[in-house]
């Protein structure tokens, strides 16, 4: 009986990684940029002669029967949709930009360049290249598929609502717009990596505080920069606790679940000898998380993966969404803080703001989702005053970090700086 069992079992696996394979080979392993629609020669064409363009994000996630029930549907169709986009070049746009690095995480190339009034934008690809991220024994037995085709889970546009949503509840965002950067001279030896593909372009987390119009900001400084300048005023530096908690109950709203150090800037303010760090969240790939399917769900289990979270009306593992970002941050923050921005948001962010939002969105790409997409915020506000107070519970049962915040293990810190921002006095 054993026998048969454990046969039945092998041979339902073997059947199972069948249909994998099947379901995986349909999609391209290699990366590509997006795709123009209406243009028939791109080589040949002079974009000066045009404002705009017709461009699908990408058509690498398309999708049919089999890989839609084994690996999900997510935003495949949002990913492939064209949109009109506005066309840009480096020596015109903001009245001239030099290129000043290349940069980006794991998956995103992206280019950062500055104005001739020493303002500092990034170009981000809305393309994303996931290869960083496949782990060799994968690509040993042929299943990078899995792993380039989990971007199809991510929002190509999510970052342009969710910006308008920041707005609308009293946080900075880094005010993304969307834009097709062709091939041209200015890009230089960097054509073939950056050269006709689409970009949100957006304000860095690092430099010139004047965009950000909070008065007497000075300058806007990344995270690491922020623990050094902590090691060096102590007492006299100080986070904004009230938007700091609005900024991570905002997260939970919109299914942000991965939010560690490098992502945020801090916009500096001073009054007399003290200093007061502003949060702004920066890089929104994440937000409205889509995973279904049978591979995705699976791998996505609390007892795996618990941090990669499908975005639904409700919140299905709030200790999953807990980072160490959170337990030096937020830690010391007192529960009544996370109380009131609850409550904040609850009566800021109106049913009505939602929609509105969410039509920043090109018409056909509002029509598949964005509907959808609101009732899942608004779902998710009803319920953020015990959303919130669970997350404080479980930041709460973490203890202090005894190694570095995650993005700034070079720093060399006082042993109270790593443990948390406020255990420095």
């Amino acid at each position: 009986m054993i026998k048969k069992v454990l046969a039945f079992i092998l041979f339902a696996f073997f059947l199972f990684m069948v249909v994998i394979y099947f379901s995986t080979a349909t999609t391209d392993k290699n990366f590509s940029t997006c795709e123009i629609l209406d243009l028939s020669s791109i080589d040949h064409i002079d974009f000066r002669e045009h404002d705009s363009v017709m461009v699908a994000a990408s058509t690498l996630y398309r999708g049919n029967t089999l890989k839609n029930i084994v690996q999900g549907e997510q935003y495949r169709k949002v990913w492939e949709t064209p949109v009109k986009v506005p066309i840009a070049f480096l020596d015109t746009l903001k009245g001239g930009l030099t290129i000043l690095e290349q940069g980006g995480g794991k998956q995103t190339h992206s280019l950062k360049v500055k104005t001739k009034n020493d303002d500092v934008y990034t170009l981000r690809s809305v393309t994303k290249n996931p290869e960083p991220l496949i782990p060799d024994f994968i690509k040993a037995v042929g299943l990078e598929n899995i792993v380039v085709d989990g971007i199809s889970a991510q929002h190509p546009y999510a970052a342009l609502a969710v910006a308008e949503l920041a707005h609308k509840c009293g946080l900075l965002s880094t005010r993304p717009q969307l834009l097709f950067l062709p091939r041209q001279e200015k890009l230089d030896s960097l054509n073939d990596k950056y050269g006709n593909r689409l970009f949100l372009f957006e304000h860095e987390n690092a430099g010139n505080a004047e965009w950000t119009q909070l008065e007497k900001a000075s300058e806007i400084i990344d995270t690491e920069d922020l623990q050094e300048l902590k090691s060096e005023k102590k007492d006299l530096l100080h986070v904004d606790e009230n938007l700091l908690v609005r900024a991570r109950l905002f997260d939970l709203l919109i299914g942000d679940w991965d939010r560690h150090a490098k992502q945020w800037g801090w916009v500096l303010t001073s009054k007399n000898e003290e200093t007061l760090a502003t949060p702004l969240p920066c890089d929104r790939d994440n937000a409205f998380f889509n995973i279904d399917g049978i591979l995705p769900t699976l791998l996505s289990h609390k007892s795996i993966l618990p941090d990669l979270q499908n975005f639904e009306k409700e919140i299905d593992y709030i200790p999953g969404l807990v980072m160490d970002f959170d337990t030096y941050f937020l830690k010391t923050i007192d529960k009544s803080i996370f109380s009131e921005e609850a409550t904040y948001l609850q009566s800021t962010l109106t049913d009505e703001s939602i929609n509105q939002a969410l039509k920043v969105w090109p018409k056909t790409i509002y029509e598949q989702d964005g509907a959808e997409i609101a009732k899942k915020i608004m779902a998710r506000k009803q319920q953020l005053t015990e959303y919130a107070m669970r997350f404080k519970e479980e930041i709460d049962k973490t203890e202090f970090l005894s190694e570095s915040l995650k993005g700034s293990e070079d720093l060399n810190l006082p042993s109270e700086l790593v443990a948390c921002f406020d255990c420095l006095k």
